[in-house]
């Protein structure tokens, strides 16, 4: 069947990109010839590790310190890239220092708030004198528990500016969940917000702030936020603890710092696995390789220039917004929203995008697959003149999903499905202006990233689905697992399966014109009569009925092989029925294959998620056939799992 090409760059585009001015500045420094061609400029990145990983510092003009050492290591993780060099990660990220707005924050119900460079870069001095006051030093941790604000983000770069480490968790984790985490990492000072807002409903979060005191002994210091536009919650004080509101720190000298140099490996922040499958783990990001990661992604695959408005609809708890706040460091403004994306109306961000000329758009695939499913949208309704790229992750974006977005987004614009993680706080796969956007697929590798998909046997393979890998080193692989002795958990983790390559633990395909298909996790791929399958082929096909809102699918163990259950959330107005039922099971016949057909499909009224949305089938596996959720703490929703115990449709 041939691929449909949904966009294609036109030529003048291509010629005004950034990849083709990076390609000239290879060709004046490395002699390496431009052609346009995606793979050979990929494949010139992988072969010369040390030349691009240096062009990237170059071309992104990091202010810094560069030594151009490259230290080769049989062992996959103790490469190290740019050795000796220095720089401060926070001095990146103020590039400039004036009255335009560098940031932008707007709340569900249209709160707006606006910060000048200059603003931030003020806010960001005293927010450093104000550490060096109640002495926190290098490589203290700086714990945050805070909504997408800009207040979150100005303490984000204040604590990289003083080389402390920075880790944050989203309101919508509760107290026990900000503990499990936090006090694995005894941060010295917590960062607080009164409260948040989701879907019109105010959430109370200073009132867990005696719970968290007591149980993570470290924090001496807690700083206190109002939410933007409401007054400050009283709370309940403990001894032994200093209170700081937000306006006393603004109230101090905007003293100008200077930015110490770090080392190229100093560590940034400390971020979380999801949790699912057990106690999280602290993965510990260096400073030096998450920001030439990002500056690559964003300016080499992303387009991101001078004076663009960057957009993710993300937390505080998800690595997108790491990705989201280094864009500062490309010169770029960025917009924040805090809530419900489809508040009062479906099209809430869409309208967002418009009125604060977004350039890059960046969702989660469910979020366009409920926004299709609303049907609100026509291009006619919004202009959209500004905007050049969307970004879609979080999940394998469907092809209705490509669709949906030229058919009813706009018809001109670059879909960049990008697939990576919190493991390595960057991109494994995304897009590029040189390829056509072919629906259903993610465009290429990243640069300098030798991506594969292996056989069980670790034989490299093409239009197969497989394990995706990363067979080379690369700079924003984490420094370590923070309080993992020898390293065990770490090296167990990724590179337990394929010695000395980086194992993700995606299950995906990559296509002869280099595009790559992912298919769900590996741990979560269903094996009925011994046959690997994929969760989100069957995805694709139940997302198109206009009757489920929502689905999530699982293998159950069942007469010595494996069954493939479906629960469906029903639409309102919608019933699930034989005649339904039917008609589902056909189409997943038909586009999918046989053995991807459910045994049963049943209706359910919720499904459990993890804070930042994702559906979680692992969890639901083990409790259906009674195995333990080892950490429901991670789960945005875990009394849902009741309601799948002990299902009568499953015993038979």
């Amino acid at each position: 069947m041939k691929s449909k090409i949904l966009w294609e760059a036109k030529q003048s585009q291509k010629n005004k990109s950034n990849l083709f001015r990076y390609e000239n500045f290879l060709s004046s420094k490395y002699k390496f010839i431009p052609t346009q061609n995606y793979n050979k400029l990929h494949k010139w990145s992988v072969d010369n590790p040390k030349k691009f990983w240096n062009s990237i510092w170059d071309f992104s003009k990091v202010k810094g310190i560069k030594n151009n050492n490259y230290k080769k290591s049989n062992i996959f993780f103790k490469n190290k890239f740019l050795k000796n060099s220095k720089l401060n990660f926070a001095e990146n990220l103020l590039s400039k220092n004036d009255d335009k707005k560098a940031i932008t924050f707007i709340s569900e119900v249209g709160y707006k708030k606006v910060r000048t460079w200059k603003e931030l870069n003020n806010n960001v001095y005293k927010i450093v004198n104000f550490f060096n006051s109640i002495k926190i030093k290098e490589k203290d941790r700086i714990a945050a528990y805070l909504p997408n604000l800009i207040e979150t983000v100005e303490s984000f770069i204040a604590t990289s500016a003083i080389g402390a480490i920075w880790s944050s968790c989203s309101p919508d984790f509760g107290a026990n969940g900000v503990i499990e985490r936090f006090s694995q990492i005894n941060p010295k000072v917590l960062i607080i917000c009164d409260r948040y807002f989701y879907n019109g409903k105010e959430i109370n979060v200073i009132e867990r702030l005696p719970l968290i005191l007591k149980k993570i002994k470290s924090i001496k210091n807690v700083i206190i936020i109002n939410y933007p536009g409401k007054s400050l919650l009283k709370l309940k004080k403990l001894k032994n603890i200093k209170y700081i509101n937000w306006d006393f720190i603004m109230k101090i000298n905007a003293k100008k710092i200077v930015f110490k140099k770090y080392d190229f490996e100093q560590e940034l922040a400390i971020l979380y696995s999801s949790g699912t499958t057990g106690k999280p783990k602290c993965i510990c990001h260096r400073s030096g390789g998450v920001l030439l990661q990002h500056l690559k992604e964003h300016q080499l695959h992303n387009e991101i220039n001078d004076n663009d408005n960057i957009f993710y609809f993300t937390t505080c708890g998800w690595m997108m917004w790491n990705w989201l706040v280094s864009s500062l460091a490309s010169r770029a403004s960025i917009v924040l929203f805090e809530g419900f994306p489809m508040y009062r109306r479906n099209d809430l961000l869409i309208k967002l995008a418009d009125e604060e000329k977004i350039t890059l758009f960046g969702v989660s695939a469910k979020y366009i697959d409920a926004l299709n499913k609303s049907g609100i949208l026509n291009k006619k309704k919004y202009k959209l003149k500004n905007l050049r790229t969307i970004c879609s992750t979080g999940s394998p974006l469907s092809e209705d999903g490509f669709k949906f977005i030229y058919k009813k987004v706009k018809s001109d614009v670059h879909l960049a499905s990008i697939s990576g993680g919190t493991d390595i706080v960057s991109c494994f796969v995304l897009g590029n202006i040189y390829d056509p956007v072919i629906s259903g697929e993610i465009q290429n590798r990243g640069l300098g990233m030798d991506v594969d998909i292996l056989n069980d046997y670790g034989k490299s393979i093409k239009n197969k689905k497989g394990e995706l890998v990363c067979k080379n080193a690369f700079p924003s692989t984490p420094l370590k697992f923070w309080n993992d002795k020898n390293n065990l958990k770490f090296k167990e983790a990724y590179f337990n399966k394929f010695k000395n390559i980086w194992h993700h633990g995606d299950y995906a395909e990559v296509k002869n014109s280099g595009g790559f298909i992912i298919y769900g996790r590996s741990d979560t791929t269903l094996n009925p009569g011994g046959v690997r399958l994929g969760t989100a082929e069957i995805y694709s096909e139940v997302e198109k009925f206009k009757e489920i809102k929502e689905s999530i699918v699982i293998g159950q163990s069942w007469d010595n092989d494996i069954r493939i259950i479906l629960f469906v959330i029903m639409n309102q107005k919608f019933k699930l029925n034989n005649k339904l039922i039917n008609e589902i099971k056909t189409q997943i016949k038909k586009n999918a294959s046989p053995r991807h057909v459910p045994s049963k499909i049943l209706n359910v009224k919720d499904i459990p998620r993890t804070k930042n949305g994702k559906i979680v089938e692992l969890a639901l596996k083990n409790i259906i056939e009674g195995n333990e959720v080892k950490n429901k703490e991670a789960l945005a929703n875990p009394e849902v799992l009741n309601n799948f115990k002990n299902l009568k449709e499953l015993k038979y």
